[in-house]
């Protein structure tokens, strides 16, 4: 395959950046994104221009530190991360637009990566169980009614990779946080500060510039790990019942 990229450069945060043009060749299909960004980037290196920075890591759509903008898509054309997004996913002589997730929450660092720390200090506000539970108990010593239970690891599965912000046209981070208000809310080990959480995590996402949701769902369709809309009722349903009681 031979295909034309646009991809954005930036050195640094706060510096002007601007899209720039490469041409790659002998491509195969069976490679990742991410593979072909690396040929790109050592194709650079040997002509002694700066390689473009992107971020990855566990490189099996675990981890979530791949995501970029593919021709204006969330990971791209696919429903994955982008390091699980495959060439023949797109037609050879196509020219693709690379850029970084557009949020104010998340600023550019360099080229293709940004800073989500944003998400760790909504994380840090309330997406934790602090009750101390001692010894490790035995499996069976809480019991979790089944759909609570399929309903809490399902919201789990978010990866905080960033494409619902990425994806939703107000850069609302409620999907991620309704995932993990849901995974919380759902076992009996999370009901003690299910209030504070949602509360707190609340007020963290917007300190942070996130916008607010207005259910369009483009959030759910990019979502790599297919989290369900419905976690966002839940979120506010648990934010109401939270801001009655403390009232």
């Amino acid at each position: 395959m031979r295909l034309t990229l646009n991809i954005w450069r930036q050195a640094a945060p706060g510096v002007a950046g601007k899209m720039e043009t490469y041409q790659v060749e002998d491509i195969s299909e069976d490679m990742s994104f991410l593979e072909m960004l690396d040929e790109l980037n050592e194709n650079l290196i040997a002509q002694g221009i700066e390689p473009i920075a992107f971020d990855s890591d566990c490189r099996e759509g675990i981890c979530g530190t791949c995501g970029m903008m593919i021709s204006g898509m969330a990971h791209g054309p696919e429903v994955t991360t982008t390091c699980q997004l495959h060439m023949r996913s797109f037609k050879d002589g196509e020219t693709i637009t690379v850029e970084p997730w557009r949020a104010d929450a998340f600023p550019v660092i360099k080229d293709l990566v940004v800073d989500r720390s944003a998400f760790d200090r909504i994380i840090q506000a309330g997406g934790y169980i602090s009750v101390n539970t001692g010894a490790a108990p035995d499996a069976h010593a809480t019991p979790v009614p089944k759909p609570n239970a399929d309903r809490a690891f399902d919201a789990a599965t978010c990866i905080a990779c960033g494409a619902c912000v990425a994806a939703c046209p107000n850069a609302s981070g409620m999907l991620f946080m309704g995932a993990k208000i849901t995974h919380l809310g759902e076992l009996p080990q999370g009901q003690a500060e299910r209030d504070a959480r949602v509360v707190n995590m609340v007020a963290q996402h917007d300190a942070e510039g996130f916008g607010g949701c207005t259910n369009i769902g483009e959030c759910a369709a990019s979502c790599p790990k297919e989290i369900p809309l419905d976690v966002i009722s839940q979120l506010n349903t648990d934010l109401r019942k939270a801001s009655g009681r403390r009232r």
